[in-house]
């Protein structure tokens, strides 16, 4: 794998933590931490992995509708929406540099992006630079857009103890069904064109990622009219 195929497998994922990290207004996460995610992240394919070939067993892609969206759904989505909220769960939910909710999107992001990065290295270093420069545009935002999901709401729920166990349940519901339907549209053979619908969705998706991460920000007890 030249060193050409491993900046383009790893800078899309570089650049998109800059910016949600460039975007935490109030309080930054301190460094040190920011990056244990994202090794996290890349350590939390293994698992997903793991997962998925036992999970493969049951379920595939073929030609039925059924079968592809199980795959899809709770072998794929499921297995590696799971490993990820795992560590951001039970590893950074916890600590005490956790003290706003936009911080649930960094963490968040950081093990999305640790993920994709690993993962990435792995098809660009089978399908080269096309599957590189195709990746860039689609799966690595995919993965940013699951990540911001599962952050935004981890986020609010470390601070809404009324509503904690449902913005929990959310936290892992919403990025697993978008995971889900992201890669149904893909691998559903039946009909091609309903390709066209996973980057339409993923198209605006990240139209709305500002949105979401200035409400994430305005939430913070940090933030000034609070």
């Amino acid at each position: 794998m030249s060193w050409t195929h491993i900046l383009l497998a790893v800078s899309p994922a570089l650049a998109i933590c800059w910016y949600i990290f460039h975007k935490d207004r109030y309080e930054k996460e301190p460094l040190w931490l920011v990056l244990l995610a994202f090794v996290f992240g890349a350590f939390s394919v293994i698992p997903a992995i793991i997962s998925t070939l036992i999970g493969g067993q049951f379920f595939s892609i073929s030609e039925s509708f059924i079968n592809t969206g199980l795959y899809a759904f709770l072998v794929v989505a499921l297995c590696e929406e799971f490993a990820k909220f795992f560590f951001l769960r039970y590893i950074f939910f916890k600590r005490k540099e956790f003290n706003e909710p936009y911080d649930g999107i960094v963490y968040a992001i950081m093990i999305g992006m640790g993920f994709a990065t690993f993962e990435n290295i792995l098809y660009v270093s089978d399908g080269g630079t096309s599957v590189g420069l195709m990746r860039m545009v689609t799966a690595v935002p995919a993965h940013a857009i699951f990540a911001i999901s599962m952050g935004f709401h981890i986020g609010l729920s470390k601070f809404d103890l009324t509503h904690r166990n449902e913005l929990m349940r959310r936290a892992l519901i919403y990025p697993i069904l978008l995971h889900g339907a992201y890669d149904f549209l893909l691998m559903q053979q039946n009909i091609p064109m309903l390709s066209l619908l996973a980057f339409i969705g993923l198209y605006f998706c990240v139209k709305n990622v500002r949105y979401i991460l200035n409400q994430s920000n305005n939430h913070s007890p940090f933030h000034p009219n609070e």
